[in-house]
């Protein structure tokens, strides 16, 4: 019968043998997304990571602010300045829209700009759940950026 110790280590080689690659993940989705060789990294002394690239009329980025389970992933790409015209008739339709469209995201504001973002724990995260935020994120964004612009964008 195998000890605790050897037991311990086995469950350890097990998970480090399972565990995800969370930078690999992150740029395969970016490559298979991104635009005109636009994809950048920067890499902080910190252990985080943001990337931008570009995905139809909008820019995205994705921030990945360590390794560990309690760390998160962030994406998100702006799609208004504000102000805006009719500001409260646009606040009233982004509610509507997170209620209706968003799925794992939501529009929000960020130093004076409408976003598109979703952010995320990195436990239990799968390489498909990477690829779905940042693909959420980028498809709403680019869907969403040049009507919200017209209708509501600053004279």
């Amino acid at each position: 019968m195998a000890s605790y110790q050897e037991t311990l280590t086995n469950n350890e080689l097990v998970a480090e043998a399972t565990s995800i690659n969370h930078l690999d993940v992150i740029e395969n989705v970016i490559d298979s997304l991104e635009q005109d060789d636009s994809a950048m990294v920067s890499h902080s002394p910190d252990g985080s990571h943001l990337w931008k690239f570009k995905y139809g009329s909008v820019e995205v980025f994705v921030q990945l602010n360590g390794i560990t389970d309690e760390d998160t992933i962030t994406v998100w790409s702006a799609v208004l300045n504000l102000p805006a015209k009719d500001e409260p008739r646009l606040l009233r339709y982004l509610l509507e829209l997170n209620c209706s469209s968003t799925f794992e995201a939501r529009f929000g504001i960020i130093e004076n700009r409408v976003v598109v973002i979703s952010t995320r724990t990195l436990a239990e995260l799968s390489p498909g759940e990477v690829s779905r935020l940042i693909t959420i994120v980028a498809t709403i964004a680019d869907n969403n950026d040049e009507a919200l612009q017209s209708e509501f964008g600053a004279t």
